[in-house]
């Protein structure tokens, strides 16, 4: 029996604790902005619906939804409720609704139901689900509004000022609103996903719930978490441990014909260029010898590469003739003892397949790849 209560007791402490609410993932700082913003934006609002309303009109200069919107707009700007059409359209054809059904069947509770009802079919059907929007058709119920000026004035009024109050001031604090569509991903992106659109899409139609965040944000947060589990899994392997030591350099003066006699013999697609001591001062790659025998065609390229590469007899020419003249004096370099992890973001993103490892006097003392962080990740999993 004492076994048989204490379970008891362990089940309804946690039923309880599913109604305590979660903690909110931001900090001191974001609270303030949101607070700050939603104080700004009502007070703009209502300070312009009250010098715009008519002198002697009945209607309120402001509604009690727009408090609701500004949580929205000024705290979950990323929200798909906060968006523009969301705030605008949601509030101003919720009301029409509560309009229409004080019309027809005057204030009883089953207007006022069949107003917040129908005010969110239309809300879906038109993409511009705002929960505000049940209120402001509550709202017009309860208050008896039979007028449809007051879908214009001032709910659309105030509508329009706080949706307009909201992008300046998220622009202004450093938040993206409107929310925009995420950017195609590159290629290399793709490669490091472990899910794809198609993936996630076919998840969210067997959730089948309004989320409370735009599909691109929860990809966009998704790959983020996937990211930093790799940087954590990662976090002990250093640069050092998985680059190739040693690696093939050429100097600035290197022929180009040698420098491409090494690339296609090793089969790599970059060489370090170093000066007398190792110290790193360029890099050239394939792609640098394409460039320069102006490769844009497929017709006759191999006599332009050969070109390129066979060096002129003469004491003149018009045409590079050592690595020092194509190679790419701007290069992106790691650490021997940088996490590899940290590289993940730099060959995901950035266009990158090798980065040269230099010590603390920028000698060169290894070349990392894409391929050495893939078999560190593989042996990580």
């Amino acid at each position: 029996m004492k076994g048989e209560s204490l379970r008891l007791r362990r089940a309804a402490a946690a039923s309880w604790r599913d109604f305590l609410p979660p903690d909110q993932q931001v900090d001191a700082r974001e609270r303030w902005r949101a607070a700050c913003g939603a104080l700004f934006g009502v007070l703009l609002t209502g300070w312009l619906g009250l010098l715009l309303a008519p002198a002697h009109g009945a209607a309120p200069w402001l509604v009690a939804p727009i408090g609701a919107s500004a949580v929205l707009v000024f705290a979950l700007p990323a929200s798909p409720f906060a968006q523009p059409w969301s705030v605008v359209g949601g509030n101003t054809l919720s009301a029409l609704v509560g309009i229409a059904c004080v019309q027809l069947l005057g204030v009883a509770p089953w207007s006022a139901a069949l107003a917040v009802g129908l005010a969110i079919a239309l809300m879906f059907a038109l993409r511009c689900l705002h929960p505000p929007g049940g209120a402001c058709a509550l709202l017009v119920v309860l208050g008896g509004v039979t007028d449809p000026l007051f879908a214009l004035e001032p709910v659309l009024l105030n509508s329009l000022l706080l949706m307009l109050a909201g992008v300046a001031y998220n622009r202004a604090t450093g938040r993206a609103y409107p929310q925009r569509g995420a950017s195609v991903p590159k290629l290399d992106e793709l490669r490091l996903r472990s899910f794809t659109d198609a993936d996630l899409d076919a998840v969210l139609a067997r959730y089948n719930q309004v989320l409370d965040v735009s599909r691109d944000d929860l990809h966009i947060l998704l790959e983020q978490a996937q990211m930093q589990a790799w940087r954590r899994r990662l976090g002990q392997v250093r640069c050092a441990d998985v680059m190739s030591t040693d690696p093939i350099a050429v100097s600035f003066g290197t022929p180009l014909d040698e420098a491409w006699a090494l690339l296609r013999r090793h089969r790599i697609k970059s060489l370090p260029v170093v000066d007398r001591v190792r110290r790193l001062v360029g890099i050239v790659t394939l792609a640098d010898f394409m460039r320069e025998a102006r490769i844009d065609t497929h017709a006759d390229w191999h006599r332009r590469l050969a070109s390129l590469i066979r060096p002129t007899p003469t004491t003149h020419s018009d045409k590079p003739e050592t690595v020092g003249q194509i190679m790419a004096r701007q290069v992106r370099v790691v650490s021997a003892d940088r996490p590899i992890g940290d590289l993940l973001p730099l060959f995901s993103t950035t266009g990158h397949h090798h980065v040269p490892v230099i010590d603390g006097e920028r000698r060169l003392v290894g070349m990392i790849t894409q391929s050495d962080v893939v078999r560190a990740l593989a042996r990580s999993d």
